[in-house]
């Protein structure tokens, strides 16, 4: 049995999480920072200062409603890559220093397998063999994961990630940050076959993605027919656009799915919680015959509590952090193979 402590602050929200046995979730507690709404996006130096701020309320916060005391912890994780860097090095230096000062191990934790272990998480009972898409604001990446550890890259973008598309759309369309969100809820209201965009085309046998162009198209649209962000035409624009990056995701996960032997589906990251990319991929599944598993919302955003379970991963398996471990923006999952592109 053991209790994790993990610390999330790889972006803009700062979180703090307790988990036994990389199962249960005794508390789980997640801050967002409401001060970028006014900059239509993350302002790395302010999302810094506001970790710094809330960090430590938000741990004790943790701890409290978890109803243990510090000695009770056998670990503490955190994110130490790939994010902002100033603000993964709040997060680091907080975890790093409660580990010091108890005693106890400091786990350091890919910020991509955490989202991975999110599905283990909401999933317990589901084997840790799956073909993933993890897409936020920052990845979209198809992820074959064949047990703790073992993962093979399958597909890639090449240029933005699809969160990144949604939140610039958003901007384009006058919607607040963060855009998914937004995006989600007025596409709802829309025909996604009003106005259809030319999906990006790589190689015939490319599981990788490309979504700098499809937000190209959309800028020339509305350059070309500002009538398009009117109330009546909006939903119809941004239903469109979403089921272009839905269909390109859906489709590569698919054939994705197709090349691996894993028999199981999974979809985590921020955008995972995406209404539209949910159902697409529930429907893709049930076609295919086989399990989807995909974590409620609140573990798809950046959050602790799977930092936390990766952690106890980690500690099982005895992958301590140095006393110098430090924090990297930019940090490949290590892969056992780059890719099965033909």
């Amino acid at each position: 049995m053991s209790l994790i402590l993990g610390v999330e602050t790889s972006c803009d929200e700062s979180s703090a999480a307790v988990v036994r046995d990389g199962k249960e979730i005794l508390s789980h507690i997640i801050l967002s920072q409401d001060i970028h709404r006014v900059y239509g996006g993350v302002v790395p130096e302010l999302a810094s200062r506001e970790h710094i701020r809330t960090i430590v309320p938000v741990v004790r916060q943790a701890m409290d409603e978890a109803g243990i005391s510090k000695q009770d912890l056998d670990g503490v994780a955190a994110t130490v890559g790939p994010g902002l860097i100033g603000s993964l090095v709040v997060g680091l230096s907080t975890a790093r220093s409660y580990a010091w000062a108890l005693g106890i191990p400091f786990l350091p934790i890919h910020h991509l397998e955490a989202h991975l272990y999110a599905v283990k998480l909401a999933c317990p009972d589901k084997p840790f063999r799956f073909v993933a898409l993890i897409v936020s604001g920052g990845h979209t990446e198809l992820v074959e994961v064949r047990g703790e550890g073992r993962y093979r890259l399958l597909g890639e973008t090449r240029d933005d990630a699809a969160g990144e598309a949604f939140d610039k759309v958003a901007k384009m369309a006058g919607l607040p940050y963060p855009g998914g969100p937004a995006v989600d809820k007025l596409a709802a209201k829309g025909d996604p076959s009003r106005y259809p965009f030319t999906r990006a085309r790589l190689e015939k046998d490319s599981l990788d993605f490309s979504f700098s162009g499809i937000k190209t198209a959309v800028r020339y649209a509305i350059r070309d027919d500002p009538g398009l962000l009117s109330d009546e035409n909006k939903p119809h624009l941004l239903a469109s656009f979403q089921n272009s990056v839905v269909g390109v995701l859906t489709e590569n996960a698919r054939r994705a799915f197709r090349r691996s032997d894993t028999g199981q589906l999974a979809l985590c990251g921020g955008v995972a919680a995406n209404t539209r990319l949910r159902a697409s991929f529930e429907e893709m599944a049930a076609g295919e015959g086989v399990p989807l598993l995909v974590p409620p919302p609140v573990l798809c955003t950046d959050n602790a509590a799977m930092v936390a379970a990766a952690g106890e991963s980690a500690f099982a398996a005895a992958r301590f952090a140095p006393r110098n471990q430090g924090a990297f923006a930019d940090l490949p999952l290590p892969f056992e193979k780059k890719s099965i592109n033909a």
